[in-house]
């Protein structure tokens, strides 16, 4: 059965990649890893992303999560793995998301069929994911997965959403779009995150951010007052539908009625946990 057009995409934005999300802005991220001896904040979330491909240095991480500064990641990695193992942050990271879900979403979601529906969907549409070329995606394939259905949810949602995020990174350099630009430009369209928030996680400086602004101006693709032009959006329009179409599989695989299922399960969780609190309210919109 042939999917919709953008149901896929709908269904990534508003109910995969933001389950997933819940965890890197949690508190319980944090004192997970404080407890074993890591006690800055950004040292934690990279290493909690970055320890399925083992003790990795900064260059890899630049390369694979491609719009942080490099110079940013330098400064704590691999000086982490002196002091956890990547074994011990992965399972830090998954006793983060245990907490952080069970505060979100309540002990009586946990425990629904609803919740054990949308794992087994997730979990179905994993099938068709492929490791070549999508380092992320194949690191966290390696990954065991969790027993309990609130955690196999989750990391069926980390496999869908690195499995994009690989595919969309080609995509970026197809676009020529640099690190910076990627981020400037998606928060223009109102999506990504907001300055802040770039410059707290992916430790970029306003300068940095001031010269993308110039060079996508340059280039046609934001205005004046830096909102995207006509080619701006088709710019960013022609990046998602390139990321979409190597990123099809998994979801032609689940197929449209369970895709629409999954959209709607995952989709209730994640209202649920933004209501909740999960994500800070300046953390989303213009750059700017």
């Amino acid at each position: 059965m042939t999917l919709p057009e953008h149901a896929a995409r709908r269904a990534w934005h508003a109910a995969i990649n933001p389950l997933h999300s819940t965890v890197y802005f949690s508190p319980e991220l944090p004192e997970e890893f404080a407890a074993l001896g890591v006690t800055d904040r950004s040292t934690a979330t990279l290493a909690s992303r970055a320890a399925a491909m083992g003790a990795v240095g900064a260059g890899t991480v630049t390369a694979t999560f491609y719009n942080y500064r490099h110079d940013f990641l330098a400064r704590h990695l691999p000086a982490v793995w002196d002091t956890i193992t990547p074994e011990q942050a992965v399972a830090a990271r998954l006793r983060a998301v245990d907490r952080t879900l069970r505060r979100l979403l309540g002990e009586e979601t946990l425990k629904s069929a609803e919740l054990a529906e949308a794992a087994d969907l997730a979990l179905r549409a994993t099938e068709a994911c492929t490791r070549h070329a999508r380092t992320l995606y194949s690191a966290h394939a390696d990954l065991p997965v969790p027993e309990e259905a609130h955690l196999r949810l989750w990391h069926a949602t980390t496999l869908l959403r690195e499995h994009r995020g690989d595919g969309h990174v080609a995509a970026l350099l197809l676009a020529g779009l640099d690190p910076l630009e990627a981020l400037v430009s998606h928060s223009a369209t109102g999506r990504g995150m907001t300055a802040k928030w770039i410059k707290a996680i992916r430790g970029w400086e306003q300068s940095d951010l001031d010269a993308a602004v110039e060079r996508l101006r340059t280039r046609g693709i934001l205005d004046a007052s830096g909102e995207l032009t006509d080619e701006g959006k088709a710019v960013r329009e022609r990046l998602e539908t390139e990321t979409d179409r190597l990123d099809a599989a998994p979801y032609e695989h689940l197929g449209a009625r369970g895709l629409a299922r999954l959209a709607e399960l995952g989709g209730g969780f994640v209202a649920t946990a933004v209501a909740a609190g999960a994500f800070p309210s300046d953390a989303f919109g213009k750059a700017a």
